[in-house]
């Protein structure tokens, strides 16, 4: 990877001290200890090491800000509800995040209604000292980058954005408002602009029509939208699978982490190793701001996750005050809402920046939220209005949760610090330890307690309504003070289903989620029983999901293995672009399809297809725009056996040949119009068309999406091919293993470290290593990265 001398290295010596260290020259001896040492080794990656809890996060703060210091800065901004101020009311952040692209006047408007000080003051109650000392070294390093650049402004890889007024010293209380931006993802993040723009009736909207259950064809869009677990855009989620000692005879799990994740913005991955001798030892990736792993492994363990399929909110349908619409009745009993009024400061297009009042508006229950612009009954109108409610809002755990699985010293340890403080926000957890035979599946969390009999005693007319748009979202009857979300003298948190409650697994064989429910994590043992709102159970599975299970049956088949040979495995196979899709249905649809005389070309080009979304091959492109043109959900009628609970993993199958014959033929001629308006041709490479641009070359990437059936996700939210920040996919890959001499790790960071490397720019290392699919041995022990020969080292001292 191409470097200049970095900005540091000119700084004095004794505010920070560098070295470029050749292969096999000696370090220059120190006269004083090092604060922080950060040693980068191959692809960038830095392994932040300190003596104190505030001094290693002094060094992921300067590490982060080093690689990504315009994406955090823009961030920043956001979180503190100042984007109206820098770049005005109506523009949009330039990338996609867990709380979407909203307009930035909506963006600022909740930001400060809710992300305010009694958030941090309540971070930083609940957190452990250690912790919180890690976040005020973090700004502190952040800031310490920052001056730094901006004396080295004429530097080749001074950031561009070191100048610009929006770039700032930042606090302890912005990387706590950060949390707060990731606590909320699945739950109030997803309705920003509903909840910014919320306001009381000046009349009832024309349309309502109170009590009606069914909900027309114009809340298509908004069936779409709560379809999505998390974010504004399809295809997030991730793959993960454990094997147990079942498979590796004996050897212990070996663990496939596999995210599919934003490759752009500020909760991308940062991929770090942390250590503080005899505390932590720790590596893996966070969201950038974030100062200790989220996804990752250290001597004894290893995890991931994968975005949850349950409903980390819930909706309550409010009886307002006939005389007053900011009033709800509660037993009868008027309440008034709390109405917070915002002031933004908003800069014109005259470069003026004059402030802007707004209010939002809070019950007992959560914030108002407005869904009329999907259907007047879904308004606030002047006897009705939803409120909101999301059980993350309350989950100060989560970090303090992960920073004890960073230093957790056993699976049972991991398992038991999960069941006592329960608090993974949204995610599926799935992990294995050292010297254990075990592997480890739990969607156990934060999670709203409300069983289907609550729901079912105290649902609304509208109630009825949403569950025809969202059948797993609860709406309760907020006129009731018996249908608040049940408690539980178990739960760790008010409203919440204690751990007790949620699905785990314990198995030797595997486990694996790709991102539907909980219900088949392993088919052998279906997981079921669960409230409604966990995800649901015996229903049909994702392509992507019924292709991880044939990955895990193949290599689970062929057992007994080694750990080594599982682990070799799950790198090829996790990195195989197959798509089920054409595995299951390209020949039945093809003879079909290809009587059409017309089609002669394209049917050859797709005969001939391997079936794989490797760059070089002619033919994916074709299939994924002749999927994606013929398979439009629900797809009624299109196979002649439908979807069994009996038969999970092989249906629904075999296209009806009566409704499809014609149906194929003109999907496929819409395929070849859609690649021809593109410029492409139906044989065109796909490498040709998909590719990233990195340090001023095209680099060409593999993977499909997730509604083709391909396992390796790369996929643009808009169907557009070329990849870059706004992209998203295979972000952070880790096949973890403990061996006799300890962990062993194979990683990948697709879209690498710093901002630069998928938007033209430095930093291409990484990037050219996935597109190779050349997975990185981790440098985990001390020796090895003292070998490693792209070792630089970087010292700060106090």
């Amino acid at each position: 990877m191409r470097r200049a001398n970095t900005v540091w290295g000119r700084i004095s010596a004794a505010v920070a001290v560098a070295w470029l260290i050749a292969p096999g020259a000696q370090a220059k001896p120190q006269t004083v200890a090092p604060a922080v040492e950060i040693r980068r080794t191959a692809d960038g990656i830095p392994h932040i090491r300190a003596t104190r809890w505030r001094d290693l996060g002094l060094g992921v703060g300067y590490a982060q800000a080093e690689d990504a210091l315009c994406t955090m800065a823009d961030g920043f901004v956001t979180f503190s509800g100042q984007r109206s101020q820098y770049f005005g009311a109506e523009a949009k952040p330039l990338t996609n995040s867990t709380f979407g692209r909203s307009r930035n006047l909506d963006l600022d408007t909740f930001f400060l209604a809710n992300a305010d000080d009694a958030v941090v003051a309540r971070y930083r109650r609940e957190h452990p000292p250690e912790l919180n000392a890690m976040i005020d070294g973090f700004a502190e390093g952040y800031n310490r980058y920052l001056d730094q650049a901006r004396k080295a402004r004429a530097d080749a890889n001074t950031p561009a954005c070191v100048a610009a007024p929006w770039v700032r010293h930042i606090s302890a209380q912005d990387i706590y408002r950060r949390m707060y931006a990731a606590q909320i993802a699945a739950g109030y993040a997803r309705f920003i602009p509903d909840m910014a723009k919320a306001a009381p009736p000046v009349q009832e909207a024309v349309g309502r029509r109170e009590g009606d259950g069914t909900p027309p064809q114009a809340l298509q869009a908004l069936q779409d939208r709560l379809a999505i677990p998390i974010g504004d855009q399809a295809g997030l989620g991730s793959n993960a699978v454990a094997f147990g000692g079942a498979v590796t005879g004996g050897q212990g799990g070996v663990l496939l982490g596999n995210p599919h994740w934003y490759w752009g913005g500020p909760d991308r991955f940062y991929q770090m190793h942390l250590t503080l001798p005899g505390k932590l030892d720790v590596a893996g990736v966070a969201f950038l701001g974030i100062p200790v792993v989220m996804i990752g492994f250290n001597a004894d363990i290893a995890w991931s996750h994968t975005v949850s399929a349950a409903r980390r909110f819930g909706v309550f349908d409010l009886k307002l005050d006939p005389q007053d619409p900011t009033r709800y009745l509660v037993d009868n009993v008027p309440v008034a809402m709390e109405a917070r009024n915002v002031t933004i400061d908003v800069r014109g297009n005259d470069g003026v920046v004059r402030p802007v009042h707004r209010m939002s508006y809070r019950t007992r229950f959560g914030l108002v939220l407005d869904l009329g612009a999907h259907h007047p009954a879904f308004g606030w109108g002047r006897a009705h209005a939803l409120a909101i409610r999301d059980v993350n809002a309350d989950n100060y755990r989560i970090f303090s949760q992960f920073f004890a699985w960073n230093r957790a010293r056993s699976l049972d340890a991991f398992m038991q610090i999960q069941r006592r403080m329960v608090a993974a926000p949204w995610v599926n957890t799935i992990a294995i330890g050292r010297r254990d035979n075990r592997v480890w599946y739990a969607d156990m969390g934060a999670m709203p307690n409300t069983p289907d009999d609550l729901r079912a005693r105290c649902g609304t007319a509208l109630s009825k309504g949403f569950a025809a748009v969202d059948p797993l979202t609860p709406v309760l009857d907020g006129s009731q003070s018996a249908c608040d979300w049940k408690a539980d003298a178990g739960a760790v948190q008010a409203g919440a289903m204690p751990a007790s409650a949620m699905p785990s697994l314990i198995r030797d064989d595997y486990v694996a989620n790709m991102n539907d429910s909980y219900w088949l994590t392993n088919p052998a043992q279906p997981l079921e029983g669960f409230p409604l709102s966990m995800g649901g159970e015996r229903q049909a599975l994702s392509l992507r999901s019924r292709e991880g299970y044939r990955i895990a049956a193949d290599i689970g088949g062929q057992s007994p293995h080694s750990s080594r040979d599982v682990a070799r495995a799950l790198m090829d196979r996790a990195l195989a672009p197959r798509a089920l899709s054409a595995d299951l249905f390209k020949q039945a649809l093809l003879a079909r399809a290809c009587v059409d005389a017309s089609l002669v070309q394209p049917c050859e080009v797709l005969r001939r297809w391997p079936n794989t979304a490797d760059s070089a091959q002619r033919g994916a492109l074709l299939w994924n725009a002749f999927w994606r043109r013929l398979a439009k959900p629900p797809m009624q009628g299109f196979y002649q056996v439908p979807f069994s609970p009996a038969d999970p993993l092989h249906t629904p199958r075999d296209p009806v040949a009566a409704t499809s014959g014609q149906q194929a033929a003109d999907a496929l001629k819409a395929a070849v119009r859609d690649l021809a308006a593109q410029g492409l041709a139906p044989d065109a490479v796909l490498g040709a068309a998909q590719f990233v641009r990195s340090a001023g070359k095209d680099v060409p990437i593999f993977g499909g999406c997730q509604e083709m059936g391909y396992f390796a996700v790369q996929c643009n939210a808009d169907d557009s091919l070329r990849m870059g920040p706004q992209s998203q996919g295979n972000s952070y890959l880790q096949v973890v293993r403990f061996a006799r001499d300890g962990v062993t790790a194979h990683t990948l960071l697709a879209h690498g470290q710093r901002d630069t490397a998928i938007d033209s720019g430095a930093g291409d290392a990484p990037v050219n290593r996935y597109a190779r699919k050349d997975w990185l041995v981790f440098p985990f022990r001390d020796a090895d990265i003292r070998r490693d020969p792209q070792l630089r080292r970087t010292v700060l001292q106090r």
